[in-house]
C-alpha cells in the first residue's frame, strides 16, 4: 500500500512550487482534503485542476480519486502520527513519564499472570532436551536472546533465534524432545506463526508468550498472554518490553526451582570462573 502521507513528507523539497501548496494544503488537513473536490483543492491551492491530476500522477496515483482513497488508507494508518507530538519536555518529566509507564506495565503484567500457565511451560522447559527462543524485531528479537541468556546458566542445553529463514529451518530440523519458546508484542509476525507451525507439525511443545486472540497464540500449545495497549505518546518506548523481561525472570527463575540441585551447581561453575577471572568476589551479578 503506497504511502502518500510519508511521501508527501519526503519528497516535498523536490517538488515544484504548486506541487509545494497543494503538499501544504494536505498535511496540514487530511480530513478537510479527503472532503474537497478536485476543483475545491484547485481552487485552495490557486492551481488548475489539470495541476492537481499532474501532482496526483507524481505520487503514483491514476486520478485524484485514486489519490483520495489512499490518502485515506495512510490516513488511517497512522492517525497518531499527523498530529505535532505532544508530552513532556524536560529531562525529569521524560523520567517520571518513563519509570511510571514500566512501573504500570510491570505490575498489570502481574496481575493478569496465568501460573497455572507458566507452571506448565517451567516443566516443559525442564523437560526439554534442547530449547530454541524465537523473536523477530525489536523488543522480541531482544527478549528472546535474553531467554537464551537466562536458562543457559540453568545448565539448560538452549539457542535463540531471530531471523526467520533460521526459525523456519529449525523448527524442522531440531531434534526430537526440542521446545519452542517464542515472543511477539502484536502477535501479527506472520513468518514467526509459519515457524511456529512447522514446529507443530513436527510435534514440538511451543510455549509463546503474546496478544492473546493473536496469529501467534493461535499456535500455542501453551500460551502465556501479554495484553496491553500502547501509551498515546509516540516518542515515549513502549514499555512493553519490560513485561516480557518480567515474564521471562518469573519463567526462568520457576526452572531453577524444579531444576533445584543442577541449576545451582551450573550457577556453581559459572560463578567460581567469575570470580577468579574478573570480580574478585561473588557479590557481582552472575555474568550480566
Amino acid at each position: 500500500m503506497l504511502d502518500i502521507v510519508g511521501l508527501l513528507q519526503t519528497e516535498k523539497d523536490e517538488f515544484t512550487r504548486s506541487e509545494r501548496v497543494l503538499t501544504e494544503i494536505v498535511l496540514a488537513d487530511v480530513d478537510s482534503v479527503l472532503k474537497l473536490s478536485i476543483v475545491d483543492l484547485a481552487a485552495q491551492a490557486d492551481v488548475s485542476p489539470p495541476t492537481v491530476t499532474r501532482f496526483c500522477r507524481r505520487l503514483g496515483c491514476d486520478s485524484y480519486a485514486d489519490f483520495k482513497v489512499r490518502l485515506a488508507q495512510s490516513r488511517f494508518v497512522g492517525q497518531r502520527y499527523f498530529a505535532p507530538a505532544t508530552g513532556p519536555k524536560s529531562v525529569r518529566e521524560i523520567a517520571q513519564g518513563v519509570v511510571n509507564g514500566i512501573q504500570s506495565t510491570i505490575y498489570d503484567t502481574f496481575d493478569h499472570l496465568d501460573f497455572d500457565a507458566i507452571e506448565r511451560a517451567a516443566e516443559t522447559l525442564v523437560k526439554a532436551n534442547f530449547i530454541v527462543a524465537f523473536g523477530s524485531g525489536g523488543s522480541s528479537s531482544m527478549v528472546a536472546t535474553e531467554t537464551e541468556t537466562r536458562l543457559f546458566r540453568l545448565g539448560l542445553k538452549v539457542s535463540s533465534s531471530i531471523d526467520h529463514q533460521s526459525q523456519m529451518m529449525r523448527a524442522a530440523g531440531s531434534p526430537p524432545g526440542t521446545a519452542i519458546i517464542a515472543f511477539s508484542l502484536t502477535g501479527n509476525n506472520l513468518p514467526l506463526v509459519r515457524a511456529l507451525a512447522v514446529a507443530g507439525e513436527y510435534g514440538m511443545p511451543r510455549i509463546v508468550i503474546t496478544r492473546s486472540g493473536s496469529h501467534m497464540s493461535e499456535q500455542a500449545d501453551i500460551l502465556l498472554p501479554f495484553d496491553r495497549r500502547e501509551d498515546t505518546d509516540i516518542l515515549r518506548p513502549t514499555p512493553g518490553r519490560y513485561a516480557f523481561l518480567a515474564i521471562v525472570d518469573i519463567l526462568s527463575q520457576t526452572v531453577a526451582t524444579r531444576l533445584g540441585s543442577t541449576a545451582v551447581a551450573s550457577m556453581r561453575r559459572i560463578k567460581h570462573q567469575l570470580v577468579v577471572n574478573r570480580d574478585g568476589d561473588d557479590a557481582q551479578p552472575l555474568g550480566d
